[in-house]
């Protein structure tokens, strides 16, 4: 099974710079790398204007199975209720394997 890059591209409805932007992506990176699988975590900030999203989060999965292992984690399902459901404005969500 090849490898899964997640990712996640999104805006918040925080503004820029403010305390609580930084506390959302704080607070990401702790509970989504708590989860056992997830690799290679990283936040992206955009910076081409051509595009509204305004930061990435991205991980890598050894396989399908841990990646559907993490989905239903109960910390990732908690974050995205919790957090990302009030606090993201949108989004856009890519999975790629390498060809």
């Amino acid at each position: 099974m090849p490898r899964i890059q997640h990712t996640v591209t999104f805006r918040l409805v925080h503004p820029a710079g403010s305390p609580a932007e930084a506390g959302f992506l704080s607070d990401g990176r702790t509970t989504l790398t708590s989860i056992p699988g997830v690799e290679d975590f990283r936040i992206h900030s955009q910076v081409s204007p051509k595009s509204d999203l305004t930061f990435q989060f991205s991980m890598v999965f050894a396989d399908e199975n841990t990646y559907a292992a993490y989905d239903r984690h109960p910390a990732h399902v908690a974050f995205v209720a919790e957090r990302w459901v009030p606090e993201v404005a949108a989004f856009q969500e890519f999975d790629y394997v390498a060809v």
